[in-house]
């Protein structure tokens, strides 16, 4: 079964990919939480051109997909879960936790250390939020994931079954908490229990600072609420708040596909709130 996998790793996750895609951009046309603000099809060129460019890069950057990376690392028995005799229910269940958990880390990381916010911040000066901006990371942020997670599968062993559903739960609930959606108030508080949902992360595209560096999880809530980085909604409400980042207005660097690419190489970051001692988080 595991062999199966690996071997059909690329039709499966694009097939989920390009499956929630759908429905979820479905979703956001029938019950929209807010009206947007630039032109879908200007943002979606850009967004998903990324996504495209990324795919590419990966592939010729990098040997192995992260499942076959976990494969390798079972054939010469790295990790915790290759050395120990375990269910492989529980190598399975117990990797797509951890590597959930490294996510959150990555991205609080990538909000604390000035150079990594620098490529994160293309991820946040999107200037409105639907299901595309889920995908929309820059190219160099994207390789060193890969290398994180890397790292991560080399020390627990994470099996290549439970890597391949970690990814596609990963791409799967990105989208999903990123879109633009309006669920009922009683059906958040409930999922959002169980996953992070849109409500819960739109806070963290917020241009506040206190509300960007929040709810970093992106499948698993828990973490957030585990670690002091929970906030449950923005000050302004959904419909009020402003999504983006503050100084990064302009269309042509915050949407069109050029601009994206070199906006971690512009400006200064020093004033940035997580790294300010005067900073302090409200509730």
């Amino acid at each position: 079964m595991f062999q199966t996998l690996l071997q059909n790793e690329m039709a499966i996750r694009l097939t989920a990919f390009f499956g929630v895609l759908v429905i979820v951009a479905g979703a956001e046309i029938l019950t929209p939480r807010r009206r947007l603000t630039v032109s879908k099809w200007r943002r979606w060129t850009s967004n998903l051109g990324v996504v495209f460019l990324n795919s590419a890069l990966v592939r010729v950057l990098l040997p192995v997909t992260a499942a076959g990376f976990a494969a390798l690392a079972a054939s010469r028995g790295w990790g915790v879960f290759n050395n120990f005799a375990v269910p492989a229910w529980f190598a399975v269940l117990g990797s797509v936790v951890i590597l959930d958990f490294a996510i959150y880390l990555q991205h609080v990381m990538f909000h604390a250390v000035p150079i990594l916010w620098r490529l994160h911040r293309m991820h946040h000066a999107d200037l409105d939020f639907d299901v595309t901006t889920g995908a929309r990371f820059h190219p160099i942020e994207i390789i060193l994931s890969m290398l994180i997670k890397f790292a991560v599968i080399a020390v627990i062993g994470a099996p290549a079954a439970a890597v391949i559903v970690f990814e596609i739960l990963l791409n799967a609930t990105a989208m999903f908490n990123h879109g633009n959606l309006r669920l009922p108030a009683a059906l958040d508080r409930v999922l959002r229990l169980f996953v992070v949902t849109p409500d819960m992360h739109r806070v963290h595209h917020s241009i506040e600072d206190h509300e960007t560096n929040s709810n970093f999880g992106f499948n698993l809530p828990w973490w957030d609420r585990l670690f002091g980085t929970y906030k449950n909604q923005p000050d302004a409400g959904h419909e009020a708040m402003t999504i983006g980042i503050r100084d990064y207005r302009e269309p042509k660097l915050a949407t069109d596909l050029p601009g994206m690419l070199i906006l971690p190489f512009l400006g200064r970051i020093t004033g940035y709130a997580i790294n300010r001692r005067s900073w302090e988080r409200k509730p």
